[in-house]
Order: C-alpha cells, then structure tokens, then sequence
C-alpha cells in the first residue's frame, strides 16, 4: 500500500467509527497493519493531525482514552454530545469500537 493509499485508508476506517464509540491511535494502526505493512500508532496520529480534519477526528484517543493534544475543550463537547461515556479528563475506554463489530 502506498503513502496515499494509507492516509485514505485511515481517513475511511475513521468515519465508520460509529457515533458515542471510539478507537485508539493504535488500534486503528492494528485494524490496518495487515492490509497495509504498516503498524505505527504514531503515524497514524501524524495523519490525523495533518489529515483529519473531514472526518470524526474527535473519535481517536490515545490507549489511555487521552483526547486529542491541543483540541481536548472540543473533542470533550462532541463526545459529549454524541454519548461517548467519559471518565476524568478523557474518554471511557469501554466505549473503543472495533471495525469488526460493525455499526
């Protein structure tokens, strides 16, 4: 998979992330590590930083449930408004979706 092919990979994985659920940077990295070779939470924040700004970014926490850095006041109010169970200054990681769940 190209560089390309990654990033629109990642971008769809993210909008199918259903509403009041989330994933981590590293499970997303997981969901495609077969498909694409590659396995790296951090790249996959990388495109969101630079990318993700279409899609439900809020969605993507860290492992700890951490909103994204810089946008916590925002992340927190969409989350909140779409029911994502929160808990302390972050995400209920209870609430992680998986793509094999469906919607």
């Amino acid at each position: 998979m190209r560089p390309d092919e990654y990033v629109e990979a990642v971008l769809e994985l993210v909008e199918r992330i259903p509403p009041g659920r989330v994933m981590s940077y590293g499970a997303v990295a997981d969901a495609l590590a077969e498909r694409s070779g590659r396995a790296s939470a951090r790249l996959v924040g990388s495109i969101m930083a630079r990318h993700g700004g279409g899609v439900p970014w809020h969605r993507v926490v860290n492992a700890a449930g951490r909103l994204p850095p810089g946008h916590e006041r925002e992340a927190r109010d969409r989350l909140r408004a779409e029911g994502t169970p929160l808990r302390g200054d972050g995400v209920d990681m209870r609430a992680s979706w998986s793509p094999g769940e469906g919607m």
